[in-house]
């Protein structure tokens, strides 16, 4: 009887030391230490909704929207149909935060596109480089320039461009800075 409460005990004692962490709990986990991962500017959490969906079929309350764009802007990736904004519920996180801007485009009432855009920190510049040739990586792609960038992952097409933070910022009275603004639209590239 007494050999087996000695085994009992030496069974609980080996579980024991198996279930406590090897780590003391005072010190900092090796990804705390690191600090907080660097921001990603990955396009792919703004595709919420398959390309060709049907308008009728979004789960979403969407309200439509208008917009102007810049007589100079590219062909390819659509410009035209119309477009909507989410109501009641937050666009995805892009970048860690929520756009600016954020649209449903459709055309022939099947989702056409997605556009987005957000304020960049004061050195956009540096910001947006570093992000488009992360999305060139493995991309085909047209040559990126210094205020665009545009490529395809498979069958999703993307064109981003850096622009000037929009006018009616500065008409609410925010100060002038040099704090850019990163538009994207993503686009289905399949016929």
């Amino acid at each position: 009887m007494r050999l087996r409460r000695v085994c009992a005990y030496a069974v609980a004692a080996a579980l024991a030391a198996c279930a406590t962490p090897s780590v003391p709990p005072h010190a900092p986990s090796p990804a705390a230490a690191a600090g907080p991962p660097p921001v990603s500017y990955d396009w792919h959490p703004l595709i919420i909704i398959p390309f060709g969906t049907l308008l009728q079929a979004i789960p979403l309350t969407l309200h439509e929207v208008l917009l102007f764009h810049d007589a100079e802007q590219p062909a390819g990736g659509g410009e035209e149909g119309d477009c909507f904004a989410i109501s009641g519920a937050p666009p995805p996180q892009w970048a860690g935060q929520a756009p600016d801007e954020y649209y449903l485009c459709f055309v022939h009432d099947r989702l056409d596109r997605v556009e987005a855009s957000l304020r960049l920190p004061e050195d956009g510049a540096a910001v947006f480089a570093a992000a488009c040739a992360q999305w060139l990586e493995g991309a085909a792609q047209a040559a990126p320039s210094t205020d665009g960038c545009e490529g395809h992952d498979g069958a999703i097409g993307f064109r981003a461009r850096l622009g000037a933070v929009p006018e009616r910022a500065a008409a609410a009275g925010e100060p002038a800075s040099s704090a850019r603004t990163l538009s994207i639209s993503v686009f289905s590239v399949a016929p």
